[in-house]
């Protein structure tokens, strides 16, 4: 059959290949971004309790009702801004969907969406599927004088045609590991004002803040959130990724085109997750305890890689961990995350992954990521395999 891909420049993901490779040499995974360990068996347990109360046919389509109630009620909570449960939050199929239909409802032919490099690898085949122009504006990388990616928000602003549609956000950041600060929000609320341009706000590590820092939801400026869809996943929040359960939160007009695409992409989200997490939100430790219980988990692998000749970078939040190599080989990040993988026995992935070209000069830093969303004895594993390259 002779046909034209719709996206020739999509393979198989770095995170499946990286996977695999650990598979296949029996290395400890902590390349891709998931927990080795259970959900709470309390959630499991409230979700065994809907399949038996006969919570197993079609919910709503934007979701169970008292799931979107306890979504209103935690964004209200946290970050001030009152969304209506009824029209204004939809439950999805991951945050993926929600990306996923976000940007179908709104990129046209020929706009143009600002992507922030290095980016989530959903992002730019999407666009492109709505036939839309990616326009990639990379942050400043790091320095040995400043030993953090940065965004330059002006540069952002430089790149807002009449063409563009919107504007792609991703904090805390996967995967440099970075946080939006209060300044970084009035930049956005500068650019907001002058161009009127769509935010899609993608935080789905929005309980992964350490430091004591609280999360800088575009929630929570009215003005941001007057303009933006915030995306967000239970299954980073609840260690339950299999479940693929996320939700958008936007206004009204916003909403409802996003559920045009929603209804007729999955429809509905499975019924007894949606009831079992309804009920779990009601106990706000379970989102509010998390800073704590991944910090550890950041420090244990951080104290660890300090006594490695890799030098770890500080993570501000999200589940992973960025580190030079630069003291221990010159190869390019991906093939030198393979030979770690396969030489070591501890699978990681390239920053450069997160690049539009991973193979240029220019994205290739001499830095691999780190998930340490992992049972304590799975990270000092792996450590102590690092430490005798």
């Amino acid at each position: 059959m002779n046909f034209e891909s719709k996206l020739p420049n999509v393979g198989t993901t770095i995170f499946t290949i990286m996977s695999q490779l650990a598979v296949d040499h029996k290395a400890i995974n902590l390349g891709q971004g998931f927990p080795d360990f259970s959900p709470d068996e309390t959630l499991l347990d409230l979700v065994t309790q809907a399949m038996k109360e006969g919570h197993n046919q079609y919910p709503p389509m934007a979701g169970v009702v008292a799931l979107r109630q306890q979504i209103a009620l935690k964004v209200q909570a946290l970050y001030g801004h009152q969304y209506d449960p009824e029209t204004e939050i939809t439950v999805t199929s991951g945050a993926s969907e929600a990306l996923m239909a976000s940007i179908l409802a709104f990129v046209r032919a020929g706009d143009e969406v600002i992507v922030i490099e290095p980016f989530y690898d959903l992002y730019i085949p999407v666009i492109e599927l709505a036939g839309g122009k990616p326009v990639i504006v990379p942050m400043t990388a790091p320095t040995p004088q400043a030993p953090a990616y940065r965004v330059d928000w002006q540069r952002v602003r430089d790149a807002i045609t009449s063409k563009t549609r919107m504007l792609i956000l991703n904090f805390p950041h996967n995967p440099t590991c970075i946080n939006l600060t209060p300044a970084d929000l009035d930049s956005l609320e500068s650019i907001v004002q002058e161009t009127g341009i769509l935010l899609l706000s993608d935080e789905v590590y929005e309980h992964l803040v350490y430091d004591d820092q609280p999360h800088q939801s575009v929630a929570r400026r009215p003005l941001l959130a007057a303009h933006s869809i915030v995306v967000s996943s239970f299954g980073k929040t609840y260690s339950a990724t299999g479940w693929k359960i996320g939700y958008c939160c936007a206004p009204k007009v916003i909403s409802a085109e996003i559920r045009k695409v929603h209804q007729f992409n999955v429809f509905t989200v499975t019924s007894p997750m949606q009831v079992a997490l309804a009920h779990y939100m009601k106990n706000e430790d379970a989102y509010l305890s998390l800073p704590a219980f991944y910090q550890q988990k950041r420090d244990r692998l951080l104290k660890g890689l300090a006594n490695t000749r890799f030098v770890p970078m500080h993570s501000e939040g999200t589940f992973f961990l960025m580190a030079d190599y630069s003291n221990i080989s010159d190869l390019p990040e991906a093939e030198f995350a393979r030979w770690i993988t396969v030489e070591h026995g501890v699978g990681v992935i390239p920053v450069s992954a997160f690049y539009r070209q991973p193979d240029a000069p220019e994205s290739n830093h001499g830095l691999i990521r780190f998930c340490f969303a992992k049972r304590d004895e799975t990270l000092d594993t792996a450590i102590e395999k690092l430490a005798g390259i």
